[in-house]
């Protein structure tokens, strides 16, 4: 019998939906995005233009969650789109003014949410969780690996 209190991907699930709620109420309030927006704002402002097909990588969001996030993005003017000149079947995308400055209006309260967080752990502690997560990340990515 699985105890899903000590199973660890149920753990891992409950503790990713809480703290994504803890922070989403900012940029919901703030900027009337949702998750898969910012994810994708982030990511295009942090590389300042991007594929398309290159933010599921970033983002763990599949096509369609992109294709929709890119699509609302664009819509509130965050996001512009050009064609790739090395393959016309790909497109570009750009964080506008606008989207810029929606970034660094969110980004703060964002970075003060996650530091209240981790504000328990001391610096020592904050680096053991980091790699913990990690090794347990890349023992996850070996098993998907394997199929």
């Amino acid at each position: 019998m699985i105890d899903l209190n000590a199973f660890l991907p149920y753990q891992f699930s409950q503790l990713a939906d809480v703290v994504s709620h803890s922070v989403a109420t900012v940029y919901e309030s703030r900027l009337g995005i949702l998750r898969d927006d910012w994810r994708v704002l982030v990511a295009v402002n942090q590389a300042r233009h991007m594929r398309a097909t290159d933010i599921a990588q970033h983002t763990t969001l599949d096509k369609m969650q992109v294709s929709r996030a890119i699509a609302r993005l664009e819509k509130k003017g965050f996001l512009s789109r050009t064609a790739d000149t090395d393959d016309k079947r790909q497109q570009i995308l750009a964080v506008t003014p606008a989207g810029q400055a929606a970034y660094r209006e969110v980004s703060p309260l964002m970075m003060a949410r996650n530091d209240y967080l981790l504000q328990d752990l001391t610096p020592a502690e904050r680096e053991v969780l980091q790699r913990y997560l990690d090794q347990v990340l890349n023992r996850a990515q070996q098993l998907v690996a394997r199929g």
